[in-house]
């Protein structure tokens, strides 16, 4: 990792480091759009070719059959399930109270109005498949889509050659989901935005993935005919704050948690002891050597940084303008400082891996700095809200002056008439 002491960087310098290495995305888009294209005219057809020759798919059908969901359930070992059972029995308690509520309000006498929540009717998953599968992130979207309400749930996953993983599959089955096809990169984005005649299209993407995959939710976004996603989701990351009272070789292990990710993940140590930040350096190099990503993690590490501070006030301040999706504190005091992040842990036995998994948060997180503007995936996310509205003549009556100088102001009179008319009659 490289070293930086904050009194020695210049403003130019600061911001540099709060900005994530950008991506071209005008390159990538070249090699999607004609994808999305193809998809968008020819549907499940394109797809499963794409899928030939991205991932060298060789069966018949996309779409995983009842019988492969029994194999996969069959052939897994007890001590997966029991865990993937565990995990997502806490992710469902924690996600169980996101539910919004509705609300009724009288805002003037004769003028009801209210807010209720209704589901995204079709939802799609995309479950990354490239170096690591992740079942995980199945249960992090299906649980809250379930919860939500969703009519439909469609999982797009990739394969290599025809068979999907089967902790993945099971935990589908846990989230009550049948509706999985072996598809993964733009093409899975894209048949999902668009389906065809066989596969109808979903109203909203969920769930991350490599540059292409996020380059095409990009695209089919702001396509009127596409969908609306989620989030713009790149490269995972932490920042880690650690005082006094740190333990090396805990840091070092959440550090190296997050870098084994891949190569353009970024995990930041900040600290306002550079002994401590030596003691995690040596901590780093001993848990590097029996780490079977090794390679991932050391180009992870080359791209990230240390930044010795004089004291975590400056810490919590440098945080809060690179908003990470994981902050790792060691004490609770800071915690309402906290302003930009999209998940924390507190405390030296709450490991960013723990999120990960099974307390029950959820690990589908903003990163780049969208913690500034975004929270993580919720139920709320698969759910959107109406207004409802009620008047009396009494409650026109009551605003019809407001409205119809308004209408006047804006010179829109056909608004207004629909006003006076009323109280007319």
């Amino acid at each position: 990792m490289k070293k930086y002491n904050l009194n020695e960087l210049s403003i130019v310098e600061y911001k540099k480091l709060i900005n994530r290495p950008s991506i071209n995305f005008d390159r990538i888009f070249e090699v999607v759009k004609p994808i999305l294209k193809d998809i968008k005219t020819n549907g499940v057809i394109a797809a499963k070719n794409y899928a030939k020759k991205f991932d060298n798919f060789d069966g018949d059908e996309l779409r995983v059959t009842n019988k492969e969901f029994e194999e996969a359930e069959n052939n897994l070992d007890r001590k997966i399930k029991i865990a993937l059972e565990d995990a997502a029995k806490n992710i469902e308690k924690f996600h169980s109270n996101q539910k919004p509520i509705t609300y009724e309000i009288e805002t003037v006498n004769g003028v009801k109005c209210s807010r209720e929540f209704r589901a995204i009717e079709d939802a799609g998953l995309y479950i990354p498949g490239g170096s690591a599968i992740l079942p995980s992130t199945m249960l992090m979207l299906g649980i809250p889509a379930k919860i939500a309400g969703c009519k439909r749930i469609v999982i797009v996953s990739p394969v290599k050659g025809n068979k999907v993983n089967d902790p993945l599959l099971y935990a589908a089955k846990l989230c009550g989901v049948n509706e999985f096809y072996k598809l993964g990169g733009a093409q899975a984005i894209g048949l999902l935005a668009y389906g065809d005649d066989s596969i109808s299209k979903v109203n909203k993407i969920f769930g991350p993935g490599n540059q292409f995959v996020t380059a095409a939710k990009m695209l089919v976004s702001i396509d009127t005919v596409g969908s609306a996603i989620d989030m713009i989701a790149g490269p995972s990351e932490v920042l880690i704050i650690a005082d006094e009272n740190a333990n090396p070789a805990f840091v070092a292990a959440d550090l190296l948690s997050q870098a084994e990710h891949g190569t353009d993940s970024q995990v930041i140590l900040i600290s306002d002891s550079e002994d401590k930040i030596n003691e995690i350096d040596a901590e780093l190099d001993i848990q590097l050597k029996s780490l079977p990503r090794k390679d991932l993690a050391v180009k992870s590490l080359s791209n990230s940084f240390s930044l010795l501070v004089n004291d975590l006030h400056e810490a919590i301040e440098f945080s809060n303008n690179y908003a990470p999706e994981h902050l790792i504190l060691n004490s609770e005091k800071f915690k309402n400082q906290i302003q930009n992040a999209g998940s924390v842990f507190i405390g030296n036995y709450s490991p960013e891996s723990a999120g990960d998994y099974a307390s029950g948060t959820n690990h589908s997180l903003p990163t780049s700095g969208f913690a500034k503007s975004f929270g993580g995936i919720s139920v709320e996310s698969f759910m959107k809200s109406i207004t409802f509205q009620e008047l009396s003549k009494e409650g026109l009556t009551n605003i019809s002056n407001t409205i119809e100088t308004l209408a006047e102001t804006e010179g829109l009179f056909a608004h207004r008439n629909a006003v006076t008319i009323r109280l007319k009659n």
